[in-house]
């Protein structure tokens, strides 16, 4: 239990949960820099293979960037550089994360949302990044992330306006993979994860890392013929033994992410 987030192990999974419901969720750095230590749990624990994160109650994932805190001067020393969330400027993570959102996720809580791999939602949910309409602008990876997720268009029709999409829509957008009853969402999210759980967190790896690291490239050759570290370790891991044997042998593999 921390002071703005809890965390809870089960088995391989690791499940975040953004604790300032009086707050709409929204984060703090204080929050970012508690979030950010978490995430730095996940990705160094080799026993641990994804994680969910969502927020506390029904009514918020994150609303974003606490501004009242912003606007009495609080302390933004404690911003992590890992960026908001904890998330969206961790480059190097190749374990897969999966968002639950269980209500608006709006400026910062969206950019959450889109730093993760796979977005599950409840149907009261609604995304936005409305940071024009206060004189900002979604620069923790929103503006960058929604055109590739969504195409340009349909994005600079989100972030020009600040409009909000519900949930229904947003699926219809590419950007929800599932769209669940109110109070489903971390149920759902779980079910993804077991699916998940059930293939080689090595091979998952790799795909994400060169899923991911191939964006950069300028075309499919130049990101086929790349160079790929979570690929090589697949490689030499006992788990692409384990896969064509237990294939073979007709049973369940038995991962051991090594």
């Amino acid at each position: 239990m921390g002071e703005f987030c809890n965390a809870e192990r089960d088995g391989h999974l690791f499940v975040v949960t953004i604790n300032r419901p009086e707050r709409m969720n929204a984060l703090h750095p204080p929050g970012n820099a508690e979030m950010s230590l978490l995430f730095d749990e996940f990705q160094s624990d080799p026993d641990l293979w994804v994680a969910i994160v969502t927020g506390e109650g029904d009514r918020a994932f994150s609303a974003g960037n606490d501004l009242r805190y912003q606007a009495e001067g609080g302390d933004r020393s404690a911003m992590p550089s890992s960026g908001f969330g904890g998330l969206t400027s961790r480059w190097n993570l190749d374990k897969p994360v999966i968002a639950a959102v269980n209500g608006v996720a709006m400026g910062g809580g969206f950019e959450i949302a889109l730093a993760c791999d796979i977005i599950v939602a409840s149907d009261n949910a609604r995304f936005a990044l409305p940071e024009p309409r206060v004189g900002l602008a979604a620069l923790a990876g929103g503006v960058h992330r929604l055109p590739r997720h969504i195409g340009l268009k349909r994005a600079m029709s989100m972030m020009l306006t600040g409009r909000h999409v519900p949930a229904a829509e947003a699926k219809e957008l590419g950007i929800v993979a599932e769209v669940v009853p109110q109070g489903e969402a971390l149920a759902c999210a779980r079910r993804w994860a077991g699916m998940i759980l059930e293939c080689s967190p090595m091979s998952v790896r790799a795909t994400k890392q060169a899923a991911m690291q191939g964006l950069n490239e300028t075309g499919v050759r130049a990101a086929h013929e790349g160079r790929y570290e979570a690929v090589r370790a697949m490689i030499d891991s006992a788990d692409f033994v384990e896969g064509p044997r237990a294939f073979s042998e007709k049973r369940p593999p038995q991962w051991q992410g090594r």
